[in-house]
């Protein structure tokens, strides 16, 4: 096992939807003894399976399997919510970084959830959340 783990839906649809392709995003998402998650996730990662479906760029199968695996994930996560006060510091969060609304509700979640979590480390594949939770 290894250490506490923040998941941004990023990183979980990459392991899911493109399962096999980053071996090491996988095996740190199935060793990480705690995975801590936004409620922002749960909404993203099921808003991207209906728009894959809607394009129809996969076999419903393979969309299917790709979603089970990504439920079986958030029911291992413990889920932060959307607080009043993540909503405030996502507003004032990495003041010099581009993040997008959503990137900043994650990584005001990452912060707070990092204050009671020893360790905690940020796993996504969004290049700008990365670098904003590896310098805050």
């Amino acid at each position: 096992m290894s250490g506490p783990l923040y998941l941004d839906t990023s990183a979980v649809l990459r392991a899911t939807l493109e399962n096999g392709t980053t071996p090491d995003l996988e095996r740190r998402l199935k060793a990480a003894d705690v995975l801590v998650t936004s409620r922002l996730s749960l909404v993203e990662s099921a808003r991207v399976f209906l728009r894959v479906r809607q394009l129809h760029d996969a076999p419903e199968s393979r969309i299917a399997d790709a979603e089970r695996e990504a439920e079986a994930v958030w029911a291992r996560c413990e889920v932060w919510e959307l607080t009043r006060s993540v909503c405030d510091a996502a507003a004032r969060v990495a003041p010099r970084k581009a993040l997008r609304a959503l990137d900043a509700l994650h990584l005001a979640t990452f912060h707070e959830a990092r204050r009671r979590i020893e360790g905690l480390g940020m796993l996504t594949v969004d290049e700008r959340l990365r670098e904003a939770a590896e310098h805050a």
